[in-house]
């Protein structure tokens, strides 16, 4: 892995080929202007979550493919992630401050 942008933009090596690799970019948003709390999209990305579900769609194409405990236990923990995730996003949502950089 190369870290392009801390935090937004990386490479993630190629399994084959670990030098050459495929650019992950997360959204990417700052402060609309100095001390607001409004946040604006820098760069347009995918969302730990769409990660989290690509994952877990490729766990289940090799759980069907090689089943074994290791899978079921690593699909466990990334759909438990997945929940989390969404549960802070529901609860930013019902707080009124999601898409902004208020707690």
């Amino acid at each position: 892995m190369n870290i392009l942008i801390n935090g937004h933009r990386y490479v993630a090596a190629n399994f084959e080929n670990p030098a050459s690799g495929q650019t992950i970019q997360f959204i990417q948003k700052e402060p609309s202007a100095p001390g607001e709390t409004t946040l604006v999209t820098v760069n347009d990305g995918t969302t730990n979550e769409e990660v989290l579900r690509v994952l877990i769609d490729r766990m289940n194409f090799l759980q069907a493919k090689f089943p074994c405990r290791e899978n079921a236990l690593v699909l466990t923990h990334l759909e438990t992630a997945l929940l989390w995730l969404e549960k802070r996003t529901n609860d930013r949502k019902a707080r009124g401050v999601e898409g902004t950089n208020q707690k």
